[in-house]
């Protein structure tokens, strides 16, 4: 069983896989940093200032002046403008993978398609009407 399981480790689908999975979580990393680095603060100055970081909802008729101070007063805070920063990396991150994708596809040579024969059918009937002539 331990041979099989290395057999079944070293095949080259799982270590392609398993760099696949770090190299996505290093790229998330830059691409969550490059959105809120870079991409949310220049959205902030197309929106005149509005930054989407910092906002958040909370139940019932108080305000507070940060989610900070809502959790200390033990309220929940539902922190949209976190969750519209993720879809932003989202879509972000979505549209390079998509260049990407679309590079690599570039580099690959196209496949030679062998010039097609007669049918299976044709060849057939061919053979008959040989034997016919044969005849």
């Amino acid at each position: 069983m331990l041979k099989e399981f290395k057999n079944f480790i070293m095949t080259g689908n799982v270590i392609e896989f398993a760099v696949a999975v770090i190299m996505a979580g290093a790229l998330g990393a830059v691409f969550n940093g490059f959105v809120s680095k870079i991409a949310m603060p220049l959205i902030g100055l197309v929106t005149e200032g509005v930054s989407f970081s910092d906002k958040f909802w909370t139940p019932g008729t108080e305000v507070y002046n940060s989610v900070e101070a809502a959790k200390e007063a033990g309220v929940a805070a539902i922190e949209y403008g976190a969750w519209v920063d993720t879809i932003i990396s989202l879509l972000v991150l979505g549209f390079v993978m998509f260049l990407i994708v679309k590079a690599y596809n570039k580099t690959k040579k196209p496949i030679a398609v062998a010039p097609s024969g007669p049918s299976d059918n044709a060849l057939l009937i061919e053979i008959r009407d040989a034997l016919k002539n044969q005849s």
